[in-house]
């Protein structure tokens, strides 16, 4: 069972792809069970389940005597699938409106357990560079952002921060060559943001924010 909800999601995702690069066009009849079972490699019921599944989200439309058709009304990609195929230029500058306002807030609306939960990634981060550790020190470094984020209090951009750090942990991971040498170079600044936000100082936490994005840290 557990295989077949696996390839039900891989034709899921297929499909949904398949409509975002115009494949299957927006407003038209999808090709008939056959066909995509062809497609797809897989059998009648896997098509029946991914095609059900998606009538339900509404990406597909069931007219009953006509087809299924791409719904209209509709983005017929989830915003992590958008995000993983968007220019790394636009990704950081989302990333960089995103980051200046969480900062500020979190100045604002930190609390003394939002505190100890950054001093606490931020010490993670820390031992993370110390010991050489690659992989420990991407997962410090976005926690330590997603603590400031959850910090800000407003869950709303908390939520759509951690969408951001799927990008953020696969452009960390493609720059293996440098390993630990951009977190340990950007630390400082790292903790003058703890800092400022630890003070309430709004100004000072978007400018050292600022600098970690201007570097790409």
């Amino acid at each position: 069972m557990a295989v077949k909800e696996k390839l039900g999601e891989k034709v899921i995702k297929l499909i949904r792809q398949d409509i975002a690069t115009g494949l299957f066009k927006i407003g038209e009849k999808i090709p008939a069970e056959p066909v995509l079972m062809k497609q797809y490699r897989v059998g009648r019921s896997t098509i029946r389940e991914a095609i059900k599944t998606l009538a339900v989200a509404g990406v597909l439309k069931v007219q009953q005597g006509a087809g299924t058709f791409v719904n209209t009304h509709v983005n017929p990609e989830t915003i992590d699938e958008r995000l993983r195929r968007a220019d790394f230029d636009e990704i950081n500058e989302v990333r960089a409106l995103l980051e200046n306002e969480i900062v500020a807030l979190a100045a604002q609306h930190r609390t003394d357990d939002h505190i100890v939960e950054m001093k606490h990634c931020l010490a993670a981060r820390k031992q993370a560079i110390l010991s050489e550790q690659q992989q420990a020190c991407i997962e410090a470094d976005i926690a330590f952002h997603l603590a400031i984020a959850r910090a800000s209090g407003n869950s709303v951009l908390a939520d759509l921060y951690k969408s951001f750090t799927i990008i953020i942990r696969d452009f960390f991971s493609r720059r293996e060559t440098q390993g630990i040498t951009q977190f340990a170079m950007s630390h400082y600044l790292h903790q003058s943001v703890f800092e400022a936000i630890y003070n309430g100082d709004a100004d000072q936490a978007c400018q050292i924010t600022q600098k970690i994005l201007n570097n790409n840290y």
